[in-house]
């Protein structure tokens, strides 16, 4: 059976987080992705964490699987002249570049579009103006740090939320581009700029009506849940648990697992506020945490789960990265999202493939990041038709470079 997107080519122009996982988020689902680099690398080509034994980076690793990549001297003409004709080549699935970098000279729309007309560009930058940003520098204006944490300094979170939201974000832009250029035979400049990814999700969040309808500004609550009951708990044995109750049915099962219903429904006609209610298990959060506490601390976290496993009680465990990996039997390739693969320069690592799993196509075979410049040759054989002779001086002149080289 043929791949989801086995007749799409992305090339892909791209550093850091957002547009190579777009990219990788398309080959994942079987799409030709393209990296481009410059020879010895782009800037995020070592970023941390890397391989104690080698040194190469998991980071890197981890965000390109999946792609062929060829490395070009990018700062001559003929590099340049090189990747743009691996972005316009002819031939339908073709002419599509995704990149988060400056598209100025030879690597705008207008140079492009004019050796492809139906040219799709998917171009991500940091502000709407086109000005410099990073996922922490948006992420510090977003309003989330304020309410992070329970002190007066705002608190930033280490996952960077805006460039995973803006790297799927140009994967779909990307799709449905190409849909209507399939319809239409027309291409485009696709923009999307990392603030506004932020700005949507604060504004389709309700943050944003929350101030202009009610006048009110969210305050830090630490880990309790806004609007509901949720809330961590602390272990015996120094482990940390999340309870949450959205739902009545799940607000009944956390009070009939752990023997507390009775105490529990005191709460509602001492503080006049309805337990049936969100909003009444809200503000009756510290009540509630009072009576939970205690049934939590005197137990294991191993006893806790024999306790609330299966019981409708909605609750998760706190865990590091390497309890994760140690101890969830979801983190493991007994979950079809996980392969164990041969990554160059890393060895043997368990790796996720795409989480999307469709009825009608199985799972595309996991493949590693590349190595630098692995497909080089490849590349410049099957897309622009060169011959041995004529990639071999390019290699000569270092145009162009393979995995040694490069």
């Amino acid at each position: 059976m043929p791949s989801l997107l086995s007749d799409l080519r992305v090339v892909e122009v791209s550093a850091f987080v957002a547009a190579p996982l777009g990219g990788m988020t398309l080959a994942q689902l079987g799409a030709d992705v393209i990296r481009i680099d410059p020879i010895g690398g782009n800037i995020d080509y070592r970023r941390w964490p890397l391989s104690d034994a080698t040194g190469t980076s998991l980071y890197w690793t981890s965000l390109n699987k999946a792609k062929r990549s060829v490395a070009l001297a990018l700062d001559t003409p003929q590099g340049k002249e090189i990747a743009a004709a691996l972005i316009t080549a002819p031939g339908p699935g073709g002419g599509v570049l995704l990149t988060n970098l400056p598209a100025s000279g030879w690597m705008t729309y207008e140079a492009l579009s004019a050796k492809r007309d139906d040219l799709i560009m998917l171009r991500l930058t940091g502000n709407p103006d086109g000005s410099t940003a990073v996922d922490y520098t948006v992420n510090c204006a977003s309003g989330f740090p304020g309410v992070t944490g329970r002190g007066d300094e705002p608190v930033n979170h280490v996952l960077p939320a805006w460039d995973v939201a803006a790297g799927l974000y140009l994967a779909t832009g990307l799709m449905a581009a190409e849909r209507q250029r399939l319809r239409t035979g027309r291409g485009q400049e696709v923009t999307l700029s990392l603030a506004d990814v932020m700005l949507a999700t604060v504004g389709n969040l309700g943050y944003l009506a929350e101030v202009q309808v009610n006048g009110s500004q969210r305050q830090p609550i630490g880990n309790d849940l806004y609007g509901a009951y949720g809330r961590d708990f602390p272990t015996r044995d120094g482990r940390r648990a999340m309870v949450v109750a959205i739902s009545n049915r799940q607000w009944r099962a956390l009070g009939k697992a752990t023997g507390l219903a009775d105490k529990l429904a005191m709460i509602g006609p001492l503080m006049d506020v309805d337990l049936d209610d969100e909003g009444g298990r809200f503000k009756a959060r510290d009540a509630i945490n009072a009576v939970l506490a205690p049934w939590f601390a005197a137990r294991t976290l191993d006893e806790v789960r024999a306790a609330l496993d299966g019981t409708g009680v909605l609750w998760g465990p706190y865990q590091d990265f390497a309890q994760l990996v140690a101890e969830d039997p979801r983190c493991s390739t007994a979950n079809p999202l996980f392969q164990q693969i041969e990554q160059p320069g890393v060895g043997p690592v368990m790796v996720p493939g795409s989480p999307l799993a469709f009825g009608a196509a199985p799972r595309e075979t996991y493949r590693p990041a590349p190595r630098l410049g692995e497909h080089t040759d490849a590349v410049l054989a099957d897309v622009l038709g060169l011959s041995s002779a004529e990639i071999g001086r390019l290699h000569d002149a270092g145009t162009v470079a393979g995995p040694k080289e490069a």
